[in-house]
């Protein structure tokens, strides 16, 4: 028997033989599932994008559209892949169902963007706002321009001490993930009960009639890019599928009851900073629930806040750590990628090296770029391969009719064809707004190519 630190090394001793062919202990119930969905959702997005959606849609209803038009599409992405996930219940998530769906060079071309643009800039984004509230916390008052080299250095740091969480073991990463996510959804549950118990005075229900501004078409479009950046994590639970235990049953419920409860508890968060503060205040609120805290209990409010936020963020990129590194370990394991990632840790069975590459490209990428930069970046660079991965149902359907399916899509073929023809118009209105940046996203996809070409020439696999 192969060791267990050995690339393509089987589990370890004792351990009984994963029928999906899984090296890495399953170790993850249903609540932890949610948990990590929670995580990797619930970062630094409801606490920073409101004020650029309240900036492109500055009228109270049409903002909460873009809300609510988000987490329908979030959500007819989960159930989409909870019929994926059954199948396939494997490390990886959206790789192996491009696999499965698409062929080798689909799936190399998401885990060659997921290493090169997707995962670097998403945890770098999240890290940001962890830094920037932790300056707040301190007392360091945010400068015009930003705050500049202290942000980059503290991001660095947070993604550098998660990251070494996650090499020594899933049990204490997802102990953390637990904890904050908990932490975080209860502080969101709290901002939407304070501003309505206590934030009387400066609170009004006008403020849901108050219009900033006109509302263009494109821009309500261009608007939910930046709430899909919120949203996005429904799809990152799929990449442990080969650490939940019972995946046929956790996963796909994980996927749609986490979903579902941060359509809920977003929605709610929003309803509450429009009931504090002004659409046209708003607009300007970079960090809007601290804002929305210290309109409840003044300066107090904010301090709280300010460490809720940091909590939260710090937890997210504890559980995008935990989620990514599969991807890499997953494309080793097929020889897609260097076999060297696919190792196991012996001693904490962890895929040790997969995770350092993951910590690695982060760091570089958060110290160079801004946090628009890095999350408009991620988000149109993810979500082509969203709806791939949504047309390999479609697919499967009729190349494997007898694969068992734990789990069939709720409403198919009109939800995954949903939100695939949403993630479509989403593109092209990014496409027609910010060309330059959305040929930037599909340059650095297509560079794959010649990668994947010379990859496959000289390491075919039978």
């Amino acid at each position: 028997m192969t060791s267990p630190d050995q690339p393509g090394g089987a589990p370890r001793p004792g351990d009984a033989a994963d029928q999906w062919g899984e090296r890495l202990p399953r170790r993850l119930g249903l609540l932890s599932a949610i948990a990590v969905l929670v995580g990797s959702t619930i970062g630094s997005g409801i606490f920073r994008v409101p004020a650029r959606i309240a900036d492109a849609v500055p009228s109270p209803l049409p903002m909460l559209g873009v809300w609510v038009a988000g987490g329908l599409m979030a959500l007819c992405g989960a159930l989409t892949y909870a019929e994926l996930a059954g199948m396939y219940p494997r490390s990886g998530g959206l790789y192996q169902y491009l696999k499965e769906g698409h062929g080798r060079g689909v799936a190399f071309l998401y885990g060659w963007s997921e290493l090169l643009v997707i995962r670097a800039s998403s945890l770098g984004a999240i890290s940001t706002v962890f830094a920037e509230y932790l300056l707040r916390l301190l007392g360091v008052e945010r400068p015009a321009e930003g705050y500049g080299l202290p942000v980059h250095l503290i991001a660095a740091g947070a993604i550098t001490a998660t990251a070494a969480l996650n090499y020594v073991g899933l049990k204490w990463a997802s102990a953390v993930v637990n904890l904050t996510s908990a932490a975080k959804f209860g502080a969101l549950v709290l901002i939407f009960v304070g501003a309505f118990l206590l934030g009387r005075q400066t609170g009004s229900f006008a403020h849901f009639t108050e219009v900033g501004g006109p509302v263009q078409a494109t821009s309500f479009g261009l608007s939910l890019v930046a709430v899909l950046w919120a949203y996005d994590g429904f799809a990152d639970l799929a990449r442990v599928g080969g650490e939940i235990r019972d995946p046929e049953r956790n996963l796909p419920r994980g996927l749609i009851l986490g979903t579902l409860s941060i359509i809920g508890v977003y929605l709610a968060a929003n309803v509450a900073y429009l009931y504090l503060i002004p659409v046209g205040e708003m607009r300007t609120s970079t960090l809007v629930a601290a804002d929305a805290a210290k309109a409840m209990v003044g300066d107090v409010g904010v301090g709280l806040v300010s460490l809720a936020v940091m909590v939260s963020t710090l937890g997210a990129v504890a559980s995008v750590m935990l989620t990514s590194p599969r991807i890499f370990f997953a494309m080793a394991d097929d020889r897609l990628f260097f076999h060297g990632l696919a190792r196991v840790h012996p001693r904490f069975h962890t895929p040790s090296r997969a995770i350092v590459l993951t910590a690695v490209m982060a760091v570089g990428y958060v110290l160079f770029l801004d946090f628009e930069t890095l999350s408009d970046t991620f988000i149109l660079a993810t979500w082509p391969f969203y709806a791939l991965a949504a047309l390999s149902v479609f697919r499967l359907r009729n190349s494997r009719p007898d694969h068992p399916r734990p789990v069939r899509v709720i409403g198919y073929p009109v939800v995954p064809a949903v939100f695939v023809l949403a993630a479509i118009l989403m593109l092209v209105n990014a496409l027609v707004d910010d060309a330059g940046r959305m040929a930037m996203a599909f340059g650095l996809i297509a560079s794959g190519l010649p990668v994947y070409w010379v990859w496959w020439r000289g390491r075919r696999v039978p």
